[in-house]
């Protein structure tokens, strides 16, 4: 798996670095690409979450983000490599310690330390019993079960993709030899394993995006005068 990651890293900072390095004013097709994904999660995540003056602030972390957890997934549709680089607990958990960890130091730097807990756990205009119960799970809300679900939620995504896949492939293989009637079949089969491979790409992007808007969302709530 760590030579996967390594393999995914390594390709796509050697692949971002000489499109850069040949960028041109009338962009040809990999730049095109290029710019139009950094467009998509410019004008898609970042101004619309974070507006123009915060999303200048967090634009750099965020587009690496969705590069990089984007080339992470692609890796399970890869040939060679037919492996997320996400499909193991250790990567989603790393980036969602990132999240946490830049909300937290931002909204402290903000509000304060006193402040920023009031802020996440105490929203104004409710009534003050109901406080009692609020805080506590708000507070647990701010300190794991956001980058819990961020973790769990990647992990889920591309580990059943890759079990979907495996399945149905695997299927198909074992019906083509068969030796009985239900060779017949190998052909659903493995239309289903071609279907599962290119929504597994889908899937890919979606998640990216998915990981970065609540990154985007958790700094926002963080940062911002109210909820």
């Amino acid at each position: 798996m760590q030579l996967v990651r390594l393999i995914i890293l390594a390709v796509t900072l050697i692949v971002l670095a000489i499109i850069a390095s040949r960028a041109k004013l009338v962009p040809g097709k990999a730049q095109s690409i290029v710019e139009i994904l950094i467009e998509f999660v410019n004008n898609s995540i970042i101004q619309n979450t974070l507006g123009l003056r915060e999303g200048k602030r967090f634009a750099p972390m965020l587009i690496t983000m969705f590069f990089f957890i984007f080339a992470m997934n692609l890796g399970g549709v890869i040939p060679g490599l037919n492996l997320a680089g996400t499909s193991v607990i250790g990567m989603p958990l790393l980036l969602a310690l990132w999240t946490f960890v830049t909300y937290v130091v931002f909204g402290v730097k903000k509000h304060g330390l006193g402040g920023y807990l009031k802020h996440e756990t105490m929203p104004p205009g409710v009534p003050k019993p109901i406080y009692i119960l609020l805080v506590p799970i708000e507070f647990l809300q701010v300190i794991l079960i956001r980058w819990a679900s961020l973790t769990i939620r990647l992990l889920a995504n591309m580990v059943a993709g890759h079990i979907m896949m495996v399945v149905f492939i695997g299927m198909t293989q074992a019906l083509l030899f068969s030796g009985s009637a239900l060779i017949a079949l190998a052909p659903f089969s493995g239309a289903l394993a071609i279907g599962i491979y290119g929504f597994e790409i889908f899937v890919a992007a979606l998640q990216a995006f998915i990981f970065t808007m609540l990154t985007a969302v958790y700094i926002q709530m963080a940062t911002s005068d109210e909820h």
